[in-house]
């Protein structure tokens, strides 16, 4: 064998485990030793198959004072991903054939973990090309359109699901945009604080999105993955939702564990879209049994931008290096169970874009690896991260859980906080 990780536990199982890896994949699993060229000493850690992260903005190309595909994807691996799916609003926006190639250059030349690319929206010939290259689905932030172009881009994938006999997913920032509108007019020329932002695109902008998104993809037969769901009734609609095999959902951690009070403490360093919501019409962590996967939605940006003023000041929370201490800590509350967050992080991830060889510990499967201390405690630092973003609402926040060793296709990417520039690869899934 090319490595063995010697001394692993598998979730639910009770004896150690031996992992045999061979050309970046696993080759045997064994109770009884295994010898090979290298051996990893994974002292009775948790070894879950590698955590995918199916929603990044690493801002490249076109933002790399925010982030880029090296720091980005150094943070992921950082925070125990081994894969990340890139959102297509860089600049230029990941809409063409020519620049989602281009895209897949830049990441191949810099990322230290695998990745995949979401596609932006485009007219059936542009799409019908971006096809070919395969992308993780089709991304739609439906607060940029109105509800005839929104009804137009579900014919436009629909078109394209029929002619190649495939099922791409629409992938939906579900917020209306005229309910935006109307809120921040009533708004414009009042006094208002960080919290009102919250207000400003409230729980009905996503609700309606989210029914809206889910009569379309009926009618067109076009698969849904709603981002970054944060209401409690935009859950609901989903669940009451009769097509099943239509819709998944992703939730964002910083939607499970802060409610809108954070802008009081935070500002709009809290500030993020879809917002933080209100109690009582928020999400919170016993409801992630019902949701597919987990998200970071990692939305950086640099300190100056977020210190605007309310309406002024981008959005977005950076997640890659506080998503996975954040859930292990809530594992070690009693608030949720352990398999619940792997599988939401890994194989629900894995089956909900299709990724083949990846999400699984399976002999065959990519030799990824998240290995967890769940144990381990300490403090969230922003000095010990990689992502170029100094900013985050869980600066500080003690932790108890966290990924402690990274492994793609066999290379160790990440030890104990410390990332080794490897060579990501592009999964052509």
């Amino acid at each position: 064998m090319d490595l063995v990780l010697k001394n692993c536990k598998l979730l639910g199982e009770i004896s150690q485990y031996f992992i045999g890896i061979e050309n970046g994949k696993i080759k045997a699993i064994s109770k009884s030793p295994i010898t090979g060229e290298n051996v990893v000493d994974i002292n009775y850690n948790i070894l879950s198959s590698g955590f995918i992260d199916s929603h990044v903005h690493f801002r490249d190309p076109g933002f790399h004072e925010k982030e880029n595909f090296k720091t980005g994807s150094m943070a992921a691996a950082n925070g125990g991903f081994t894969t990340v799916c890139d959102m297509p609003n860089t600049k230029p926006n990941t809409n063409t054939y020519k620049n989602f190639k281009d895209k897949i250059k830049i990441g191949e030349s810099k990322s230290v973990v695998d990745f995949g690319l979401h596609s932006g929206i485009n007219d059936l010939d542009e799409i019908r090309k971006i096809a070919k290259l395969k992308p993780i689905s089709f991304k739609m932030f439906m607060d940029l359109y109105s509800n005839h172009e929104i009804e137009e881009n579900f014919k436009i994938v629909s078109l394209l699901n029929k002619e190649m006999n495939d099922r791409y997913k629409l992938s939906l920032h579900c917020e209306n945009k005229k309910i935006i509108e109307e809120n921040t007019l009533f708004l414009r020329d009042k006094e208002i604080s960080a919290i009102d932002y919250s207000y400003i695109r409230d729980s009905r902008c996503e609700i309606t999105s989210i029914n809206q998104g889910l009569i379309l993809s009926e009618k067109y037969n076009v698969p849904i993955h709603i981002c970054h769901l944060s209401t409690n009734n935009g859950l609901k609609s989903v669940l009451n939702f009769k097509r099943t095999d239509l819709v998944s959902t992703e939730v964002s951690p910083h939607h499970l564990l802060l409610t809108n009070e954070a802008f009081n403490k935070f500002g709009t360093i809290a500030k993020t879209n879809p917002p933080l919501r209100p109690i009582n019409e928020n999400l919170d962590i016993n409801q992630l049994k019902d949701i597919d996967i987990l998200g970071s939605d990692h939305a950086p940006h640099i300190l100056h931008d977020k210190n605007k003023g309310v309406l002024n000041s981008l959005s977005g929370i950076p997640g890659l290096e506080t998503s996975v201490p954040l859930l292990l800590t809530q594992v070690n509350k009693g608030n949720v169970d352990l398999k619940t967050v792997i599988d939401r992080f890994s194989n629900n991830v894995a089956e909900t874009f299709n990724i083949k060889g990846k999400g699984k510990i399976a002999i065959g499967y990519d030799a990824d690896f998240t290995v967890l201390d769940i144990k381990k405690e300490g403090k969230l630092n922003l000095d010990n991260f990689y992502t170029k973003a100094k900013y985050s609402p869980f600066e500080g926040m003690k932790y108890k859980g966290i990924a402690i060793m990274t492994i793609v296709r066999g290379e160790l990417v990440m030890d104990n906080g410390e990332v080794y520039s490897t060579k990501g690869k592009y999964i052509n899934h």
